[in-house]
């Protein structure tokens, strides 16, 4: 049936664009999160990035007070899970754009904070859960020479030929009891320079060697550890100087014959890829809503300034050129809003999700918000490249998004090597 109205008035938009209307409980967690993204996020955000790195981690830096005020939302991903799960996707998925319009950097530094305790709920280990409770936490898995979440070899044909996987930097032994780790984490691990505690992935030596045998013999053995980051041994290098997202603490971990005992195990031999792979995976999905944030904020900048600059004898918004401009942002915008919601909702609903599922959805989510941060960069003109604006900022916030968990090209690749798996398996051949 053809819904009819009486006249033709303005369609319904919210802060979440063309949205279904929203649940008290959704309208209430929005408002709530915005207000915490606008009046805390978004000039602390400002702040940091007008300061050093180190800066930005030393005692008394306004860094912490984002930490703290964070922690009052009371945001609890156990919580949110208690919803319907349509219900849950929606929510988290508004409570990511929110923080990410608030600034880029602290949503994904707030976001992967919690990664080793959401990891011990995960496994149901009550002593890593109250270890990481009320901790700032990362995820140690990107390393020099085998990049990082991307680095999970799943198939064969990822490897040249006759290759192996890269051992990468970072080494465990394991044994009856313990777990000895040696090597280096980059400088590009997020909260690496200011985290308590790391949800670390690293290659595994169970007595027999780095390297599986007979078909898994191209491929590492691995374990996945929740690691206090006080442990004998363990130092940091220094806070990583970058031009976008300066606001995440990012830096080196080093690990010297550090003894982590075994029961701080996620995951053992015959677990530790699909771990590694979930954490990718829920990893991405952050992504994805938070650079829909920072898009959604540079369309609100340039949608502001077209209604303000006046060109020509007219507003810019007066113009037609800058209509066709506006209007191309705000649909790209609503495309990457909807593959964003739409990638949660198969990484938390479906029955058997995959992390280059993910991964396809984090690349389409970061080049749209690219293209319209970029948009809005070339309709401030001149002005769009002064400190004086805010737009330049965002543009350098999402660029880095585009190789920040995992390099948008490679991750394009892998969707392919899926889309050849799937074949073969049987789909789209009927």
């Amino acid at each position: 049936m053809i819904r009819l109205h009486k006249s033709v008035a303005l369609p319904l938009v919210g802060m979440s664009g063309f949205e279904t209307p929203l649940s008290e409980e959704e309208s209430a967690i929005q408002s709530t999160v915005h207000r915490f993204a606008r009046d805390v996020l978004r000039p602390i955000g400002k702040e940091l990035d007008r300061m050093t790195p180190e800066e930005v981690i030393a005692a008394g830096s306004p860094y912490w007070t984002a930490m703290v005020e964070s922690a009052k939302l009371g945001l609890d991903p156990q919580l949110i899970a208690q919803f319907p799960p349509e219900m849950a996707v929606r929510i988290e998925s508004i409570i990511g754009e929110e923080l990410g319009w608030g600034d880029a950097g602290l949503a994904v530094s707030l976001g992967v904070a919690t990664a080793p305790l959401m990891m011990a709920q995960s496994v149901g280990n009550q002593e890593l859960v109250d270890m990481c409770t009320g901790k700032i936490g990362c995820w140690a898995n990107t390393q020099p020479d085998r990049g990082g979440g991307d680095s999970a070899i799943l198939y064969r044909e990822e490897i040249s030929a006759n290759g192996k996987q890269s051992l990468g930097n970072v080494t465990a032994k394991i044994s009856a009891d313990e777990i000895v780790v040696n090597g280096q984490y980059s400088s590009w691990v997020s909260n690496g320079s200011v985290a308590q505690v790391a949800l670390a992935y690293m290659a595994a030596d169970y007595g027999d060697g780095f390297y599986g045998t007979g078909e898994n013999g191209a491929y590492t053995n691995g374990v996945g550890l929740i690691i206090p980051l006080d442990l004998p041994g363990i130092s940091r290098g220094k806070p990583l100087d970058k031009i976008g997202q300066r606001s995440l603490p990012q830096g080196e971990i080093f690990f010297d014959n550090v003894k982590v005992p075994k029961r701080f195990a996620v995951a053992l031999k015959d677990d530790y890829l699909g771990n590694l792979a979930s954490t990718w995976s829920y990893a991405g999905t952050h992504m994805c809503q938070v650079f829909v944030g920072v898009a959604r904020a540079a369309f609100e900048l340039a949608l502001a300034y077209c209604h303000e600059r006046r060109q020509g004898g007219a507003l810019l918004m007066e113009h037609q050129m800058t209509q066709l401009r506006v209007g191309d942002m705000l649909r790209r915008l609503e495309m990457a809003r909807a593959i964003a919601r739409r990638s949660l909702a198969f990484a938390r609903m479906s029955p058997q999700s995959h992390p280059y599922a993910t991964a396809q959805a984090k690349v389409s989510v970061t080049e749209e918000a690219m293209k319209i941060s970029h948009e809005a960069f070339q309709l401030f003109g001149g002005n769009g490249t002064t400190r004086e604006y805010p737009i330049e900022k965002l543009f350098r916030d999402v660029r880095s998004a585009l190789i920040e968990d995992g390099e948008n090209y490679l991750l394009t690749t892998r969707l392919g090597v899926l889309a050849g798996r799937l074949y073969q398996n049987g789909w789209t051949r009927e």
